[in-house]
């Protein structure tokens, strides 16, 4: 796989997604759970979604169980969750594992283009990865990092 625009992912709903849609894009792809200390990111994420998505931002959020069991509920649990609890109105996917053998594409793809500290595994919720309008990605950041100080690298990514 070239770019992430080589991927297809599940939504939350169970309809396949096409990354190749998002040539041209800025993408802010990000593991999320509804049961952790991170949980209340997802109010930031919506404010960089609603800000920046009409200048080609797009936030996608792929729920994963893999950290304290931190996010247990169905897909659509979880869903209506971020959205009654956040206001998300960005793409929610289906739940994933982003590390170990069943880690989903996406993820192995993302974890090799921008490595952790000491590795490239995912070490917890929140873990967040800014890619390029041409694919490339640029950055990955810790979940403590709030969304808010994501802002400047996004904005001169969008320019």
């Amino acid at each position: 796989m070239a770019t992430i625009f080589d991927f297809k992912a599940l939504t939350s709903n169970g309809k396949e997604l096409d990354f190749a849609q998002f040539q041209g894009k800025v993408l802010l792809i990000v593991n999320t759970a509804s049961k952790c200390g991170f949980t209340p990111q997802f109010k930031g994420l919506e404010e960089l979604n609603q800000k920046y998505k009409d200048q080609g931002l797009v936030v996608i959020g792929f729920p994963c169980n893999q950290f304290a069991s931190q996010d247990p509920g169905s897909d659509d649990e979880i869903s209506s969750f971020c959205q009654v609890n956040y206001g998300v109105s960005f793409q929610i996917m289906q739940k994933i594992d982003v590390n170990g053998k069943n880690a989903h594409p996406i993820f192995q793809y993302l974890r090799s283009k921008a490595g952790g500290f000491l590795s490239n595994r995912i070490k917890w919720n929140f873990t967040k990865f800014l890619i390029s309008r041409d694919g490339s990605v640029v950055k990955r950041y810790a979940p403590t990092v709030e969304p808010a100080k994501l802002e400047s690298d996004i904005k001169s990514m969008l320019s």
